[in-house]
């Protein structure tokens, strides 16, 4: 007898009790462009794990996209079967605006198929935008809801990260994913499944709870606020910290570090309990507390080395003009959000962690930029979604694109792409008051003072 296919009416899934044939499974190959399986046909592939490959594609039934997850038919052994149909139950006992919900799990032309609604982008993609403030708390809120239902009916997530929350075009967005969700008992044994980058210290040594969704929860707020992921150990405060409280209220700031503990009893019980702090932090969290600068104690002795002097010297001479107002988190030198290498020490400066004197970051470099670019001047990327249609002008622009269908040519001193084209910028920028360059880059140093060329990590010392 041919396995009996699922269905799923009247809101409930039943699996197929019968195991599917394996010898009569296809072999494990990717569903080509166009492909018919079943009523869905194949539009494109969204991405592949260890188990199972998503794909777009259409319901030619009810004439609407969704994605399919389809496991690797070689590796549909009786355990994988089992991980799937327990996603597949999950799945539908989790009902919440926030949750993907399940359209249908079925076995059809003799693969085991998952139905889900086809969302617009993952959070991860996203993230690669610029973000506003309002909509990362709107995000936030949502993860939480979304979190908080599981916890609710004693199921934790396990992989909690942006890539499974997906968006739609009326700005929900779902978590998904439940594949190595584990249902709490009074003890939860687990193995340490997860995304690295997002997982809590506890659940990586196998030992998962619903503080450990909180964790993962707190990482994801924690990027979107300041553009920054904190990384293992999880030294408190993380890379872009400072970014952080110019952004959001010290009450949401408490919020995030109490989720991002290291010691899990020290951290919300759950995502309901983070839900409740947050609904009370909310009306407040995008209000920025201006801080007074700390007084300092007059002294009559200072204790000045040479490099203090040297340093002064610098800043005295070419700070404005490179707006070094920042310091180098390894020596302490001088630097500028302009530089890709620290020219003193030689330190990479790839994600800037100073402050900046622009209205927004880039979410990836961490430097600064303008309302109205396309592109980061700074590093390499693809371009961001401009809301803001006015075109901001600045005194600081002083040449232009070389680029003849560059829509406005205008470029700000030390620019490595346009911000309106992304072509790289041909000009050797110059520093005024020092003739000295670089013999890789050809851009403007300074000798006197530097050890290293801050554009391209040459050293001016011949070695």
């Amino acid at each position: 007898m041919p396995a009996a296919p699922a269905r799923y009416d009247s809101g409930v899934t039943t699996i197929p009790s019968v195991r599917p044939d394996h010898a009569a499974m296809p072999p494990a190959k990717t569903l080509r462009l166009r492909q018919r399986l079943g009523k869905y046909r194949i539009e494109r592939r969204l991405g592949e794990g260890g188990f199972a490959v998503v794909y777009a594609a259409t319901d030619t039934v009810e004439g609407v996209s969704v994605a399919l997850k389809v496991p690797h038919a070689s590796l549909l052994d009786d355990g994988v079967m089992d991980d799937f149909r327990r996603e597949v139950r999950l799945a539908a006992r989790l009902k919440h605006p926030n949750i993907l919900p399940l359209k249908t799990a079925d076995i059809v032309d003799g693969r085991f198929v998952i139905a889900f609604p086809l969302g617009e982008r993952t959070l991860g993609e996203r993230l690669q935008s610029r973000l506003s403030v309002e909509t990362a708390l709107d995000y936030t809120q949502q993860m939480l809801q979304a979190t908080a239902h599981a916890h609710q009916h004693r199921v934790i997530h396990c992989d909690i990260k942006p890539d499974n929350f997906l968006l739609f075009a009326d700005g929900t967005l779902m978590l998904s994913d439940f594949g190595i969700a584990k249902v709490a008992v009074r003890t939860v044994r687990a193995s340490g499944a997860g995304t690295l980058g997002y997982c809590a210290p506890e659940q990586a040594m196998g030992k998962p709870s619903f503080r450990s969704d909180v964790f993962s929860l707190g990482l994801i707020m924690y990027r979107m606020f300041s553009g920054s992921l904190p990384e293992y150990p999880f030294d408190w405060p993380p890379p872009g910290y400072q970014r952080l409280r110019s952004r959001v209220h010290p009450d949401l700031v408490s919020l995030i570090r109490r989720a991002l503990e290291v010691n899990p009893r020290r951290r919300y019980a759950d995502a309901g309990a983070m839900l409740t702090a947050f609904n009370r932090v909310r009306p407040r969290a995008a209000t920025v507390v201006k801080r007074k600068p700390p007084t300092r104690r007059s002294t009559t002795k200072r204790v000045r080395d040479w490099r203090t002097v040297q340093r002064r010297q610098f800043q005295r001479r070419f700070g404005k003009q490179l707006q070094t107002n920042c310091n180098c988190h390894r020596c302490d030198g001088p630097i500028s959000e302009l530089m890709r290498t620290c020219p003193w020490c030689g330190t990479d400066q790839g994600v800037y962690r100073g402050a900046t004197r622009f209205p927004i970051h880039c979410p990836r470099c961490n430097r600064g930029m303008k309302l109205d670019w396309h592109y980061c001047p700074w590093c390499y990327g693809t371009g961001f979604e401009v809301t803001d249609t006015r075109e901001y002008s600045d005194a600081r622009y002083m040449a232009r694109c070389d680029n003849p269908d560059c829509e406005r040519k205008s470029l700000m001193p030390f620019m490595k792409y346009c911000p309106w084209c992304r072509r790289k910028v041909k000009r050797k920028w110059r520093i005024e008051g020092s003739k000295d360059k670089c013999s890789g880059c050809g851009w403007g140093v300074v000798r006197e003072y530097w050890n290293h060329c801050p554009w391209c990590a040459k050293s001016l010392n011949g070695h």
